[in-house]
């Protein structure tokens, strides 16, 4: 498995954790502690140095990010709001929506595929075509430059 790959499953399972606590908008030391407590149960040392920075990247800037990431998951999500999605699905498209189009570090493709294989690992039956519907979508948008943040 790629670097890259980890530290996206690795930033899934952290975001996944923090759920409820961004969805109540919990004190920041709490997420970071909740975050320092993770890192610490995962066993830092088994984790490669570059694995871990490119999975607090993500992490963080999907934290900093959150409000507008949701809006446009919302946005792109028909008849779905972001609350009635499952966990799992809200932050494969949380960290991917990042990716795309806060972090533009990788070509829309690789992070839709990286997704949808998350969603396959992670989620239910339904989750890889229901995520893959929605950052196809994104891409559509972001890529021609209709949107903007």
């Amino acid at each position: 498995m790629g670097k890259r790959r980890s530290s996206r499953e690795l930033a899934l399972q952290l975001l996944y954790q923090l759920d409820s606590l961004i969805s109540s908008n919990s004190e920041k030391a709490l997420i970071q502690d909740s975050k320092k407590e993770f890192w610490e149960n995962c066993g830092v040392n088994n984790v490669g140095r570059d694995i871990r920075e490119y999975s607090d990247i993500i992490i963080n800037g999907t934290l900093d990010n959150i409000e507008g990431i949701d809006k446009i998951i919302d946005k792109y999500s028909r008849n779905w709001s972001i609350s009635r999605m499952s966990k799992i699905d809200r932050n494969i498209l949380r960290i991917s929506v990042y990716e795309s189009v806060y972090l533009k570090d990788a070509p829309p493709a690789v992070t839709i595929n990286e997704a949808v294989e998350l969603a396959k690992k992670f989620g239910d039956e339904g989750s890889s075509a229901f995520i893959n519907g929605i950052l196809d979508s994104v891409r559509i948008d972001y890529c021609k430059g209709e949107s903007s943040l």
